[in-house]
Parts: C-alpha cells; sequence; structure tokens
C-alpha cells in the first residue's frame, strides 16, 4: 500500500518538515530517525512524504520541524494522529493533515479541560461507512475534522462543490458522527472529474438545520500529481467559528478555606463538590485551588503554608472527611470526636495544630478498627499497585519524620541516605511497626479516592477542577529524601525584590539540577504530571519564570536580595575590565562598612555592634568577625527566645536586621563554578552604600553592566533553556497550562508562552509593563487569565484601603469615575473593577470567592482586612483563612447568585457560541 503524507507549514531558511511514526518506515518514534519530508510548493508550503508499506497495520505519527538554526525540534500540539488501514484501501491513500501550532488559542479548547468537562459530549452520533461506487475513478472523501466548541445536541456537517457532498445546499449538507470525539468523521464518494473538490463546515441544530457556516473561505482538496487514491483522509484540526473566542470565568479558593455547616474546623475535598454546585449554578465554570499536597513536616501551624509539601505525590490528610471513612466503633470516641469537629467549625478562623491533632487521632483509631479488611480490599490493592513507587518512600519518609521527630533527614544517621534495601526493610508488611506504615497507605487511599470522587463529579457539572503545582519542593521531603541528585541541595530558591517585598523572597526550597532531569527527558516532571491529571483538568504553574531561570540564594544567605539567576551568563574579570570598571575585588565584592553610616544601622547600639559583631579593618573601616559574616551564621547564632520580654525581641531584632544590611553591602556576587573569577551584580545594588559612594564613571559602568546582566544579555539564552523543558511538560499532558508569570518577567517569556499555548496571568494592579501604574483587562490577550488580585495579595476591597492615593487615581484613570472616591470600596466599585475583567479579552476572568462577596453588602465579610489569605513578605504567615459563610448558606442566596449568572452571560461567558 502507497501511503502519500501531506502537510502544509511555511518554513524559514534552514528549517525542514520531518515526520516519525510508530512502524519503522517512520523512524519508530524517535526523532533521529525520521523521514525527512520534500517542499512540493514553496507559495503554500506543502510538504509531502510518500512511503511504501511492508505490512500494513494500523500505526500512529506526528510532524514536527528540524530546525537546523538553532539545533532544535519545533513541536506540534496534540497527540500522535492514528492511521488505521481498510480493506477497501486497494492501492494508494492520500492523509491530508494539518499542522496543529501550539500557539494558536483555538487548540486551548481540545484540551480536558474542555473535552472532560466544560465541552464534554452529549449522546454520541454514528455515521455508516460506505461503500466506494464500483467505477474506475471513484475516490472515498473521508472528512476528519476535529470539532470541541459544539452545543449539546448540535452537530458537525459539510458541503461543497460536488453533487455528493450536496452541492453547496444546506440541506443536502452530509452530518457527521462523532464516535471518537472530539473527532467527527463522515464518508462521500466522489469522481476524478469532481476535482478540485471545494467544501466547508457548517453546524447543525437539534432539527438538522443549518444554525451557522464556518467564516472562512473554501477549503479544497487537489489530486497529487500521478496519483488517483483509494481514499483520502482530511484531517481538518479546526472549524472556523464566524462568533468571538470561547470565555468563560472561574472563582479561586483554597480547599482549607472552604466551610460548611457540619466540617471539622477546616475546607475538605468532599466540599469542593458543595462550591461545584455553587459554580454550576451561577454559570461559573472553573474552580481554583491552591495545593493540596501533604505538607506535615513540623506537627505545627508553620506546615500551613501549602506550597512546602513533603511528598510532591501525597495529598493532605487535613483534606479527608472522617465521616466519609466510617464512624468508630467506640461511641464514646466518635461522640468526642465529633463535638471537637463542631467546636473548631465555629471558629472564625483555622486552629491548623488542632484540627491535625482531632483527624490524627481518628485516623489512628479507624485504621486499628479496618486494617485487616482495608489491607486487603481489591480498590487499596489497585490502588497501591499503580502508586507503589512513591507510596512507600512517602509512608516510610513519614514514619522516621515521627520517629526521629524532625523532617530534616542529614540528623537521622543510617537512614539519612535511602537505598532499596532499606526501603524494603523499612515497608516490610511483616515487620512489627508495619502498622505505622500501612496508616499512611490508608490515609493516603481515602485523600485519593475523595479528590478523585470531587474532580468526577466537577467534570459531571461540566466544572473544571484547577490545582496548582509549586515551582520548588521543600527541603526535608521525601522527594529530596529520595532523590537528592534531582536538586541543588546547597541552594535555595526565591525571589528578586519588587515593589512586594524590598528584600526579595527567600523560599528556602532547593533549586534543581536540570541538566540531571533532563537525562531521561524530565521524567520525574512528566509523572508529576500525570498524577495531577487525575484529579485536574487545568493547572497553575507556579512561577513559571522558574522554567527560564530561577532565582538562587546561597546557602549561607538568607535575604532574597543576595540571589541572583541560575542559569545566566556571569562577567568574567576581563569583560568587567574591558567594559571601563577598575575590578578591585575587594571593594567591590566584600561587605563595605564604614563608621560614618554605622549609627543609621542601629543607633544607640553601634557601640555594642562594633564591639561584638564587627573587626576594625583600618581607620573607621570595618570588617565582619569571622561568625557573623553571613546571613545564616547570623540567623543560627543570634536566637529570639520566645519568651523575651518585648524589648529583648526589639533589641535582637535591630542587630539581626542591621547585620543582615551590612552583609548586603556588596555590588558584585561570585559567581558559582568559576572558581572566584565571574560575578554577577547585585540586585537593587543602588540602594547600597557601596554603591552610592563610588566615583561617578565607576556607577556609570556598573548601571549599564546592571541593565545589561537583568534585561538584556541573557534573554537568548533563558529562552533556549525555557525550550528545553516547557515543551515536553506541554506533550506530557491534555490540561490546560496556566502560567504564573509575575515578578520581574525577561521579555522572552510572553513569546515563549504564547508560541507553546500557555495562558499568561495579568493581575491588575501587577502590570507587566513598568511604566503603568495599573493594567486594564481591555488590553489582555486572549490566552490568559485576568484577575484582580491572587492568594498572595490582598483582595480588591483590601487593596482598595492601603493606599487613598492610589485608590483615588484607579477611581477616575482606570473606572472611568469622577469626582472623590469613596474611602472603602463600595459593592459598586468591586462590581465596577470585576466587569472589567468579565469583559476583557481573556479566556478566562477568574476571581477570588471574597472579591465575588465583595459585590453584596450583605454577604462580605465587614473587615475587609481578614479577607486576605497570604503575605508574601511575611516568611511565617499563618495560612487560616476560612468563608466567614458556609457554602449551604450561599447555595441559598437566590438573588446574588442570579446577579452573578446575570454579569456572566452580559459579559458573553456563558454560552458556547
Amino acid at each position: 500500500m502507497l501511503v502519500q503524507f501531506q502537510v502544509i507549514y511555511k518554513t524559514h531558511i534552514g528549517q525542514q518538515l520531518a515526520i516519525v511514526g510508530s512502524i519503522s518506515e517512520l523512524g519508530i518514534g524517535s526523532q533521529p530517525t525520521a523521514q525527512l519530508m520534500t517542499l512540493k510548493d514553496a507559495l503554500t508550503g506543502l510538504w509531502v512524504f510518500e512511503v511504501e508499506l511492508k505490512t500494513v497495520i494500523d500505526f500512529t505519527y506526528r510532524y514536527f520541524v528540524k530546525d537546523d538554526n538553532f539545533n532544535t525540534f519545533i513541536e506540534e500540539w496534540g497527540p500522535d494522529r492514528v492511521f488505521k488501514p481498510e480493506n477497501r484501501i486497494k492501492k494508494t491513500i492520500l492523509l491530508i493533515d494539518c499542522w496543529r501550532p501550539m500557539s494558536d488559542p483555538d487548540f486551548a479548547l481540545h484540551s480536558s479541560a474542555f473535552i472532560n468537562a466544560i465541552l464534554k459530549p452529549g449522546d454520541t452520533i454514528k455515521v455508516p461507512k460506505i461503500k466506494a461506487a464500483d467505477m474506475p475513478d471513484a475516490i472515498v472523501l473521508k472528512f476528519k475534522p476535529t470539532v470541541v466548541r459544539i452545543k449539546p445536541g448540535h452537530r458537525v456537517a459539510v458541503s461543497g462543490s460536488p453533487k455528493s457532498l450536496g452541492a453547496w445546499k444546506e440541506k443536502k449538507a452530509i452530518a457527521l458522527g462523532n464516535p471518537d470525539h472530539p473527532q467527527w468523521s463522515g464518508e462521500v464518494v466522489v469522481t476524478v472529474s469532481d476535482f478540485p473538490v471545494h467544501y466547508k463546515y457548517l453546524i447543525q441544530n437539534e432539527d438538522g438545520k443549518m444554525a451557522f457556516w464556518e467564516k472562512s473561505f473554501d477549503r479544497i482538496i487537489t489530486l497529487p500529481d500521478g496519483i488517483v487514491p483509494d481514499v483520502i483522509e482530511i484531517g481538518d484540526d479546526k472549524f472556523d467559528f464566524p462568533q468571538y473566542p470561547w470565555k468563560g470565568a472561574g472563582v479561586a479558593i483554597p480547599v482549607f478555606s472552604l466551610r460548611r455547616e457540619k466540617g471539622f474546623g477546616v475546607g475538605e475535598f468532599t466540599d469542593i463538590k458543595l462550591l461545584v454546585d455553587w459554580a454550576a449554578e451561577t454559570g461559573l465554570k472553573l474552580v481554583q485551588i491552591l495545593p493540596v499536597n501533604d505538607t506535615v513536616a513540623k506537627h505545627s501551624w508553620i506546615d500551613s503554608y501549602p506550597y512546602a509539601a513533603i511528598s510532591v505525590y501525597a495529598l493532605h490528610p487535613i483534606y479527608i472527611n472522617l465521616l466519609e471513612i466510617g464512624k468508630l466503633e467506640s461511641e464514646i470516641n466518635q461522640q468526642i470526636i465529633e463535638a471537637q469537629g463542631n467546636y473548631l467549625n465555629s471558629l472564625a478562623k483555622i486552629d491548623y495544630e488542632a484540627v491535625m491533632a482531632l483527624k490524627s487521632r481518628f485516623f489512628k483509631l479507624i485504621y486499628d478498627q479496618k486494617k485487616h479488611e482495608f489491607l486487603k480490599e481489591t480498590g487499596f490493592l489497585e490502588f497501591f499497585n499503580e502508586y507503589e513507587y512513591w507510596l512507600k518512600p512517602y509512608a516510610a519518609f513519614s514514619y522516621l519524620r515521627d520517629l526521629f521527630n524532625t523532617p530534616d533527614f542529614s540528623r537521622w544517621g543510617e537512614y539519612s541516605k535511602p537505598t532499596d534495601e532499606l526501603l524494603a526493610h523499612l515497608t516490610d508488611p511483616e515487620s512489627a511497626h508495619y502498622d505505622d506504615i500501612a496508616v499512611h497507605y490508608f490515609i493516603q487511599y481515602h485523600a485519593h479516592m475523595q479528590l478523585l470522587d470531587a474532580s468526577d463529579y466537577a467534570r459531571s457539572k461540566g466544572v473544571v477542577l484547577k490545582g496548582d503545582i509549586p515551582i520548588g519542593i521543600y527541603r526535608n521531603s521525601a522527594d529530596a529524601w529520595l532523590n537528592p541528585h534531582l536538586y541543588h541541595m546547597d541552594c535555595q530558591a526565591g525571589a528578586p525584590p519588587d515593589d512586594f517585598s524590598v528584600k526579595g523572597q527567600n523560599w528556602r526550597f532547593p533549586t534543581y539540577n536540570w541538566e540531571e532531569m533532563a537525562k531521561d527527558n524530565y521524567g520525574w516532571w512528566q509523572q508529576r504530571l500525570h498524577q495531577l491529571s487525575r484529579y485536574f483538568d487545568a493547572f497553575r504553574i507556579d512561577h513559571i519564570l522558574g522554567f527560564f531561570r530561577i532565582w538562587e540564594i546561597p546557602s549561607a544567605q538568607v535575604e532574597g536580595l543576595m540571589g541572583y539567576f541560575n542559569p545566566s551568563i556571569p562577567y568574567y574579570r576581563d569583560e568587567l575590565q574591558n567594559r571601563g570598571l577598575w575590578f578591585d575585588e575587594n571593594r567591590l565584592c566584600r561587605p563595605y562598612i564604614r563608621e560614618h553610616f554605622l549609627y543609621e544601622r542601629f543607633g544607640d547600639l553601634t557601640g555594642y555592634v562594633k564591639s561584638n559583631f564587627l573587626v576594625e579593618s583600618g581607620y573607621q573601616c570595618y570588617d565582619l568577625h569571622p561568625d557573623y559574616d553571613t546571613q545564616r551564621k547570623v540567623e543560627e547564632k543570634l536566637i529570639v527566645e520566645p519568651d523575651a520580654t518585648p524589648e529583648m525581641r526589639s533589641r535582637m531584632e535591630r542587630i539581626i536586621q542591621g547585620l543582615y544590611s551590612l552583609i548586603t553591602e556588596v555590588i558584585f556576587l561570585p559567581a558559582p563554578g568559576t572558581g572566584g573569577d565571574a560575578f554577577f551584580p547585585r540586585n537593587t545594588l543602588h540602594f547600597t552604600r557601596s554603591y552610592q559612594e563610588l566615583d561617578n564613571h565607576a556607577k556609570h559602568v556598573i548601571n549599564e553592566i546592571y541593565l545589561d546582566y537583568f534585561y538584556k544579555r541573557n534573554e537568548e539564552f533563558w529562552r533556549g533553556k525555557a525550550m528545553e523543558k516547557l515543551p515536553v511538560l506541554k506533550k506530557a499532558t491534555n490540561m490546560l497550562l496556566c502560567g504564573e508569570d509575575l515578578g520581574m518577567v525577561p521579555a522572552c517569556v510572553p513569546d515563549v508562552m504564547n508560541d507553546l499555548g500557555i495562558l499568561s496571568l495579568e493581575v491588575q494592579r501587577m502590570p507587566k509593563d513598568p511604566k503603568i501604574t495599573f493594567g486594564h483587562p481591555a488590553s489582555y490577550p486572549y490566552l490568559s487569565v485576568a484577575t484582580p488580585s491572587s492568594h498572595d495579595t490582598s483582595t480588591i476591597r483590601g487593596w482598595w484601603e492601603e493606599n487613598y492615593a492610589q485608590s483615588q487615581r484607579f477611581y477616575n484613570e482606570i473606572l472611568g469615575n469622577s469626582l472623590q472616591a469613596p474611602y472603602f470600596c463600595e459593592p459598586f466599585i468591586v462590581r465596577q473593577i470585576i466587569n472589567q475583567h468579565l469583559y476583557s479579552p481573556s479566556m478566562w476572568a477568574i476571581f477570588a470567592i471574597q472579591d465575588l462577596l465583595g459585590m453584596d453588602e450583605k454577604l462580605r465579610l465587614q473587615n475587609a482586612n481578614a479577607e486576605r489569605i497570604n503575605n508574601p513578605g511575611n516568611p511565617n504567615h499563618y495560612w487560616r483563612y476560612r468563608m466567614h459563610l458556609s457554602l449551604e448558606d450561599l447555595l441559598k442566596q437566590t438573588e446574588f447568585n442570579e446577579f452573578v449568572k446575570g454579569q456572566l452571560l452580559a459579559a458573553g461567558r456563558l454560552e458556547v457560541y
């Protein structure tokens, strides 16, 4: 059988199209052995490849671009195409495909968010195959368009120039079926004389009448030179809708913040179903939550931080609904636990430690009660067999964490470095301690089943559940314990200084060893995404900038401003000299400490600090004492005791912060791995006395170096690094990818995200353009998520009250109101802001539930400051916000719910088309 492949792609010089497939004739799935295609028509970009199949079997294939300019491959979007040969193909088949660019916004609708939830199909429509007429010039045209955006009851049809295609008569259009949703299919027989065949697709309503045609020009099929195929398969991957692009709206809230009437003091996975009911009632199509992985490290409220998971796979036990597991045989135990749960549920905020203590006690009791039957259950055994690769290490880690009373595995002696033998010993079912291992299996099984049930329920209601994947892993986690080679354990991830955190952020997570991860094509990430896809159909990539470069802070430092970008191109001594800078390493790279500014740092404590923490190195010049010459040493040696008086606490804090500031009095930081021969400019170096007291020439040169490093030098380099990783993630999952691209954003980021079809995040008060103070939703790109606030910011109301002058300007310039702005953020202002986002071009407008409730005077919380979820400037923030309304109450707010639905309908965020 002869198979000819055709696809249109307009290449540049140095690019060539290739095809790779699952059979030997197409390279057996390997890009290096793929087949190069032939450019048949440079004007249209038509590429062709022919192959004579030795054995006629089913196979898969895909196209890619081989780019010799950058020695890279450009992948297309989507799963591999599938070819299934048929007996009626006697000699030749022509496969006409369309290149599927990842950047095409329409392909976002092909993600599981739409296929599995929002636009999931109704009844399957089957269309029988036809038999080719017994004529020598008969050709079967098999149409295979992919159409996701279609209302239940509607169907795709095709019409065109041949009589068998209805001769452009709407009533005689050929209706297609969708047995392989979202691909539609149908067949007609034409003759050679019918070519070239002109055709278009249309949508038919429930009565089979035309609803609308696609808006594109005629599609055209021509016969290849010298070939009359038996069958032509047309793989059209898009329907060109005449209407505006699909747009939707969603709600964002952490699971822990949900409240139901009979809860246990914290939101639980089963509560998601109540939130989904409310979303469906109001027309919201998406529920966005924060990470839900297990963060139990210190058994204290510090563990409330949801981005410090001890496992990227295990779910947090706090989200389990105890009543769904069963009741305790002891009536007294059950009664006391339920009573305590009722009390905790009555609190305005989460008491994390009390909730965890209560649930942990219940888990132990119910496990002891059910363990014999549970460990034999088919459901559990299937779960265990599928996830054994992470369950065993996680359970062993949790067991050792509790035995040693610390998650810091470097203090576990012989258990600090796990081996296969050690893990087998720790998780041996015959061991005396096995119950202490298996209880974690029990907890994780129930957490898995409850989240999976909530996820399936959301899909059944046409609502997307959107997860959150943190950029980092917790330093003292099962992941770091098991695979330390995948991380730079001697470094810390964070963020450079910005308007919200002037000293930067230090998340204290180890950074990734990308070179090691690349050895198996980022298998760790692919496995992680596969696990997430069980529960979610969309996810937020936390700090997507980390895939371009991460802000890396040496382990010896504490504050984020002592970091640098990794990877990035440093400055070697000779380059600095060639730029006109006399490079005095002692002056530019060691802390610049002088007598004349010590008092402004320490005040009346200056003498004490000089005597105990500094060493005089010259007249009115000082070095830090070797015991205090890094921020980490200061942190470890100067500890504020919990029982210290306020005066003592204040004194110690002044000393610590003052010493931190002296340590940061540098202009350049040494670049790791260069033997001290290369350096990075320190972020915000202009605020140091070290810089301010340089001569003007040195300042000028350093300014140029600073701007070059942070805004120019690394752009192409970072683009290349992102394109090594992000396409792999994109290909590994069909979830809708959304990136959190806030902060110091490299210029290459928007293009890379757009090229890969990854949605950006647009926060109105954090515009991407540094020249403006506020973003305007009307200017947002389609492939984006528009939101007025996030879990890391104050809510709309809280932000309004932070700076009245700023609010006044926003009130006049962005909202277009005249006169004086109200001091408090009245409901009409919240409605104006939300409407701006609803009418934006963004595919998604997602709102914190606090902001939605802020539109209603009766429903919103009285104290706007109590609505905040996190304060990024405080590394020890207690994450304990809870809704003040129960979800049951919210569902009863008919007037408000109808109002929300009406706003979505008016803004075009409710209908399919």
